[in-house]
C-alpha cells in the first residue's frame, strides 16, 4: 500500500499523480511511484524521532507508552488526522489499534478543549484505489475500489467518481456508490452542456491510494490534496480530508465565533438546532461551504452539497476533514480568483437571493410580551410621535390564541385588524410569527389546521405511520412536512384564511430546525441506526434527536435523517410562495433555520441573542458569514433579545444595527421595553439620528440588493473582499463595508468615547462632513461620543442618498442627494437601481430604471441606461463632491452656470438641481 503524502504549495505535483489533459488517460494505467524521502534522511529521521520519544518517555514517567513504529513517529502532530473522532469515549491504545491506527497520548487539555488526536492514521492505512479513469464530454468518470474494509459498518466497496469541468472557474467532483442509488440533496443546480475550455485550475489524481490534487494554474498553489488521509465511504460514515494552502478560512455555518475560523483543532458541527447562540455549539442553520484566502490574495471556495448531519474538523497543518453520516460526497470548487467572484460563483450554483421589497430595508420593531394589540399600537404611536423612522411592526407568539398558528387571541388582540389597517394608512407594514408545530390537542372539528393536515396526511410520521407528536409552545404538536408539495397548498390555505382577518405583509418563521421541547417525540425514538447511527457527529446533546424530532421520522421526500437540515429551507419556500399568491407582491420572509439556496426565499436573523456587549460584537461575524452564504438580508436582534439592556448598550447597538442589512429591534417577555421611545432624550435622539442616516442611504442599499439579486454581490462585506492584497484586513471582523464604498466602524465596548478602526490604504472621507483622511493602511483612533457612529466613504465612489422620511414610502418620494468621493486621480463611479419597490420581477420584466454616475476631469455625468415611469417621480436635488482640491471659479449644469458652495475641507456642493432622475445630465466645475 502506498503512503499518504503531505504536499506543500511549492512541491511539484508530478509525484504519484495523473495530470488531466486533452488526451484520454488509459484505464488502469499510469500509476507513479511515490516521492520517497532519500533513504539516508529517512533513517536519520527515524532514529532521531525514536530517541526523542524514548527520552520523553523517561522524563514523563512513560506516559507515551511503548515505542511506536516509524510510520507513526514520522507524522508531525499538526498532520495527525483523527482516526477515532467519537466524543464521550476515552480513546485507549487498544481501541485505537483495533482500527489499525497509531496511538500517541498527548497531555490532557482543559475541559471542552480539543487537541492533537491520540489516535491517528498511519501512512499506510487502507483506502480506495482508482481502478479506471475515462474521459467524458464534460470531464471524467472513474471507478474506485476498496480492497480492505474500514472500521464502520457497511463499507461501500465500489465508488463512482464523476468529474465535470463546468466552467473555467468551477469544478464539480462527485463520489457516490457505484452500484446503488443513495440519497442526494433535492436542490436545483445548474447542468452545463459543454466542458470548460480554459480552466484556471489543473486537476491531478493519485491512483493508489486514491486522492485528488487540485492546483491553481497561475500560481501553482495546491488548493486540495486529499492524499493526506484515507477516504472512507460507508453507508453512514463518509469522510475525506484535505490539506489547505493557508490558515485563513471562513464560512461553515451556522456558528458563533470570530469571522476567521481557528484551525487549532477546531470541530464545527452542522445540524440545525434551537439553542441561544453560544460558542462551539451547532446552531440554527447548516452551511457546508468555506472560503479560503491564499497567500498572495487569491481566494477559492468549496461547497459540499450534503444535508446530513456533519462535522468539519480543522487542524493546524493546515488541514480539514469533512465527516457526514449520509448522502454522497458532492463537491463544487470555485476558483475566484478574488473573494467577491468566489461568492458570485457559489451563488451561480445555489441560486441568487431574491430582491426584497424596499420596505423590508426599513426599521422593524418587535417584542415578545407586548401583551395586547393596543399595547403594540401604543408603541407605534410613540414612534410616530417622536418622528422616529419605522416601517415594520411585528408581533411574536402572544398574538395567538393558546400559541396556536393561524389563530388570534380574541381578548387581548381583538383590535389587531384595526392596528394593521392603521399601519397601512401610514405607509407601514405588519409582520407576524409562525411556527411549524401545529397543535394536536384541540377537540376534533375545532382547529382546522390540524384536522385538515391530518386528513391529508401532511405531518411528519413515526416509523409506525402515525403523526409524530412533540411539544412546542401550544403544547403537544404535530410537525408539517414541507417536503410534501401538498403541504405547501395546505399552508397557503391556512394563510389565506388568516389574511382575510389580518392582512399581514410579511412572515417570520421561527422554531423551524424543527425545534421540539422534547427529545424526539412523546414516545421517544425507536431503536435503530437512524436515531442511533454508528457515528454521531459532535452535536449539542450528543443525540440527533436532542430538542428536535426523531431522525427516523418519515417525510414525503425521505427520512428526517436526511432532510433535517432542509426543514427551514422547505418551509421558507412554501411561505414565500404563499405570500406571492396572497399579495401578488415580493414576499418578505425571515427564517431562523437556513440551508444553501435559502436566500432565494428568505432572509435570516441571528437568533435569540443576549443583551450583552459580546453579543453585539458577534453579530458582525454572523452577518458577514451569511453574506458568504448567499443570504444578504440578515441581522441580529438589536439591543439583544434576552436579558435586560442598558441605555448605553442599546444606543451603541442601534447605531450598529442601523447598518445591518435587516434591521430589527426585538426583545423578550418580562424584560423592560427597549424600543427607542423609552430611553432618555439624548439616547432617543441618537437612535433617531442613526435611523435617519440609514433611511438617507436607502437608494444605495437598495441598489446593493439589486446587485446581489442580479449577480450575487455581497451587501454587508468584509474588508478583505475589497482589499484582498492587504493581509491586515483578513482577520478584521469589528468593522464591515456596505458594498465597496461605505465603511462602518461601530463602538463595541462600554464606557468609551473613541474607537480604533482600520482604514485600508487610500483616501477615506467622513460621511457626515466630507473631510478626508489619507491612510497608508493603518489602525486609526476615531472620536466616537455616544451620539456618533463613524462612517467613511471610500475614494472613487458615488453614493446615491435621499432626504430621509419616517417610512420608506415617504423617503422614496424625496429628492436625491448624490455624494461623490473623488479618488486621488479625480475620478469616481456609482450607480442607482430604481423601481416601484414592491412589484415582482421588475428587473426581469424591464420595469425599472438604472442610472450610472461617473466623474472624470472635473465633469460629473449621469447616464440613464434604462428608464421606467417610476424615475419620473423623483428628482435629484443636491450634488456634493468631496475632495475638490481647489475652489472652483464656476459650476456649469448642462452648460448653464449654477450657484455653488465650497468649504475649506474641499467639499463642493450644488443644491436645487431639480433634475428628474430619468434625465441624464452633466455638471462641470472649472
Amino acid at each position: 500500500m502506498k503512503s499518504y503524502q503531505k504536499l506543500t504549495t511549492t512541491q511539484p505535483a508530478a509525484c504519484r499523480v495523473e495530470e488531466e489533459g486533452a488526451a484520454p488517460i488509459p484505464s488502469g494505467r499510469g500509476k507513479l511511484a511515490p516521492c520517497w524521502v532519500g533513504s539516508g534522511l529517512l533513517v536519520a529521521a527515524v532514529l532521531l524521532s525514536t530517541i526523542t520519544v524514548w527520552v520523553l518517555r523517561q522524563v514523563s514517567g512513560g506516559w507515551l507508552g511503548p515505542i511506536l513504529p516509524p510510520k507513526c513517529l514520522l507524522v508531525p502532530e499538526s498532520h495527525r488526522f483523527d482516526c477515532y473522532p467519537e466524543r464521550r469515549v476515552v480513546v485507549t491504545q487498544e481501541l485505537c489499534e483495533s482500527r489499525g491506527c497509531c496511538f500517541i497520548q498527548s497531555p490532557p487539555l482543559a475541559e471542552g478543549k480539543q487537541g492533537v488526536p491520540w489516535c491517528f492514521y498511519p501512512s499506510d492505512f487502507p483506502s480506495y484505489t482508482l481502478e479506471s479513469l475515462n474521459q467524458t464530454a464534460l470531464g471524467m468518470v472513474g471507478l474506485l475500489a476498496r480492497r480492505e474494509k474500514a472500521y464502520y459498518p457497511r463499507d461501500i466497496e465500489k465508488l463512482r467518481l464523476d468529474v465535470e469541468f463546468e466552467t473555467d472557474t468551477r469544478l464539480h467532483i462527485k463520489i457516490t456508490d457505484a452500484a446503488n442509488p443513495r440519497y442526494e440533496v433535492p436542490l436545483d443546480v445548474p447542468h452545463v452542456m459543454k466542458r470548460a475550455e480554459n480552466p484556471i485550475y489543473s486537476l491531478n489524481f493519485s491512483w493508489d491510494p486514491f486522492g485528488v490534487l487540485l492546483q491553481r494554474k497561475a500560481t501553482g498553489t495546491v488548493l486540495l490534496n486529499t492524499t493526506v488521509a484515507p477516504l472512507i465511504f460507508a453507508d453512514q460514515f463518509l469522510q475525506i480530508s484535505t490539506s489547505l494552502p493557508s490558515k485563513f478560512l471562513y464560512g461553515l455555518g451556522e456558528h458563533r465565533g470570530s469571522f476567521l475560523h481557528s484551525l487549532d483543532w477546531n470541530t464545527l458541527t452542522l445540524w440545525a438546532r434551537d439553542v441561544s447562540p453560544t460558542e462551539s455549539f451547532n446552531l440554527y442553520g447548516a452551511h457546508p461551504f468555506y472560503l479560503l484566502m491564499e497567500e498572495g490574495g487569491d481566494a477559492h471556495g468549496v461547497f459540499l452539497l450534503n444535508s446530513n448531519a456533519m462535522e468539519v474538523a480543522l487542524q493546524p497543518a493546515p488541514g480539514l476533514t469533512w465527516r457526514s453520516i449520509g448522502g454522497v460526497l458532492d463537491f463544487y470548487i470555485f476558483l475566484g480568483p478574488d473573494p467577491n467572484m468566489v461568492i458570485q460563483q457559489y451563488q451561480q450554483v445555489i441560486g441568487f437571493p431574491a430582491m426584497p421589497p424596499l420596505w423590508a430595508l426599513g426599521f422593524h420593531l418587535c417584542r415578545w410580551g407586548y401583551g395586547s394589540s393596543n399595547d403594540t399600537w401604543q408603541t407605534v404611536r410613540a414612534m410616530r410621535n417622536y418622528q422616529i423612522p419605522q416601517d415594520g411592526q411585528w408581533n411574536d407568539i402572544d398574538y395567538m390564541d393558546g400559541y396556536r398558528d393561524f389563530t388570534l387571541d380574541s381578548q387581548k388582540f381583538a383590535s389587531l385588524p384595526s392596528l394593521v389597517e392603521d399601519l397601512h394608512k401610514h405607509g407601514q407594514r405588519y409582520v407576524m410569527i409562525l411556527d411549524p408545530g401545529i397543535s394536536s390537542t384541540s377537540p376534533h372539528g375545532s382547529y382546522w389546521p390540524f384536522d385538515e393536515g391530518l386528513r391529508r396526511g401532511l405531518f411528519l410520521n413515526t416509523t409506525q405511520g402515525r403523526p409524530l407528536i412533540g411539544q412546542v409552545w401550544p403544547g403537544y404538536t404535530a410537525f408539517a412536512d414541507f417536503s410534501n408539495p401538498d403541504t405547501h397548498q395546505w399552508w397557503l390555505e391556512n394563510l389565506q384564511h388568516f389574511y382575510a382577518h389580518v392582512p399581514f405583509d410579511g412572515l417570520w418563521i421561527d422554531m423551524n430546525e424543527p425545534s421540539n421541547f422534547m427529545d424526539g417525540s412523546e414516545d421517544g425514538c425507536p431503536p435503530g441506526e437512524l436515531d442511533s447511527p454508528p457515528y454521531t457527529p459532535a452535536v449539542l446533546g450528543d443525540s440527533l434527536s436532542a430538542k428536535t424530532v426523531c431522525a427516523s421520522a418519515k417525510q414525503k421526500a425521505s427520512v428526517h435523517y436526511n432532510l433535517h437540515n432542509l426543514y427551514g429551507l422547505m418551509e421558507a419556500k412554501a411561505t414565500a410562495s404563499a405570500l406571492i399568491q396572497i399579495r401578488g407582491k415580493r414576499p418578505f420572509v425571515i427564517s431562523r433555520s437556513t440551508f444553501p439556496s435559502q436566500g432565494r426565499y428568505s432572509g435570516h436573523w441571528l437568533g435569540d441573542n443576549r443583551s450583552q456587549w459580546k453579543d453585539m460584537y458577534y453579530s458582525i461575524p454572523g452577518l458577514l458569514s451569511f453574506s458568504l452564504f448567499g443570504i444578504p438580508l440578515v441581522g441580529a436582534d438589536i439591543c439583544g433579545f434576552s436579558g435586560s439592556t442598558s441605555e448605553e448598550l442599546c444606543t451603541r447597538w442601534m447605531q450598529l444595527g442601523a447598518f445591518y442589512p435587516f434591521a430589527r429591534n426585538h426583545n423578550t417577555q418580562n424584560e423592560k421595553a427597549q424600543d427607542p421611545t423609552v430611553f432618555s432624550p439624548a439616547a432617543r435622539t441618537a437612535m433617531k439620528d442613526v435611523l435617519l442616516t440609514r433611511y438617507s442611504l436607502l437608494p444605495f442599499l437598495y441598489t446593493l440588493f439589486h446587485r446581489a439579486h442580479l449577480q450575487g454581490d455581497t451587501v454587508a462585506r468584509p474588508l478583505f473582499f475589497e482589499f484582498p492584497g492587504d493581509v491586515a484586513t483578513w482577520e478584521l471582523d469589528r468593522q464591515f463595508l456596505w458594498g465597496r464604498s461605505l465603511l462602518v466602524t461601530p463602538v463595541l465596548e462600554p464606557g468609551v468615547d473613541s474607537v480604533t478602526g482600520y482604514l485600508p490604504q487610500g483616501t477615506w472621507y467622513d460621511f457626515y462632513t466630507g473631510s478626508s483622511v489619507n491612510s497608508s493602511g493603518e489602525m486609526l483612533k476615531m472620536s466616537a461620543p455616544l451620539e456618533h457612529l463613524n462612517l467613511h466613504i471610500r475614494e472613487g465612489s458615488i453614493l446615491p442618498t435621499q432626504k430621509p422620511g419616517t417610512t420608506t414610502e415617504v423617503t422614496r418620494g424625496n429628492p436625491l442627494h448624490l455624494i461623490v468621493a473623488l479618488s486621488s486621480h479625480g475620478t469616481a463611479w456609482g450607480d442607482l437601481f430604481w423601481d416601484d419597490g414592491e412589484s415582482l420581477d421588475t428587473f426581469e420584466q424591464g420595469n425599472y430604471s438604472y442610472v450610472v454616475f461617473n466623474v472624470t476631469q472635473n465633469i460629473f455625468t449621469s447616464s440613464v441606461l434604462h428608464a421606467s415611469t417610476e424615475a419620473t417621480k423623483v428628482t435629484i436635488g443636491t450634488l456634493s463632491i468631496f475632495g475638490v482640491q481647489k475652489p472652483p471659479s464656476k459650476v456649469l449644469l448642462n452648460g448653464q452656470e449654477k450657484p455653488f458652495s465650497y468649504l475649506d475641507n474641499q467639499v463642493l456642493t450644488v443644491s436645487d438641481l431639480g433634475i428628474s432622475l430619468h434625465q441624464g445630465f452633466s455638471l462641470q466645475w472649472l
